[in-house]
């Protein structure tokens, strides 16, 4: 799976290169935010905007990690979604559980508000 990560004043900003977030490489993601997260990460903001498509598997990876940000005290929010992937969490009402950004400053600024800055 294409992960790239960044650090941003402690925040970090991790770009998922991939068309897909499915059966496939979602396994590779939900280990990468578990691996974060156990190293200290506090504040992660998943850039989906590459995502095209994202199945049942893809949500669950980031569930996982939501779940273990959580766990960790840290936070974990999503921006970019295009509008097939955020058809699938209004569907599944996941957009009730994750904090959804449009642009990276706006999860940047709601990140830098919040507990984490």
């Amino acid at each position: 799976m294409n992960i790239t990560a960044e650090d941003r004043n402690g925040k970090t900003l991790l770009f998922v290169r991939e068309e897909r977030l499915d059966a496939n490489n979602s396994g590779d993601l939900k280990e990468y935010l578990k691996r974060l997260l156990e190293a200290e990460a506090k504040a992660v903001i998943i850039d989906l905007s590459m995502v095209s498509f994202i199945d049942s598997s893809g949500l669950g990876a980031l569930l996982s990690g939501y779940k273990n940000a959580n766990l960790h005290q840290g936070s974990l929010v999503l921006h970019g979604l295009q509008p097939r992937v955020q058809s699938m969490f209004e569907l599944t009402r996941l957009q009730r559980v994750f904090d959804i950004y449009l642009s990276q400053q706006e999860a940047l600024d709601h990140i830098e508000g919040g507990k984490h800055s």
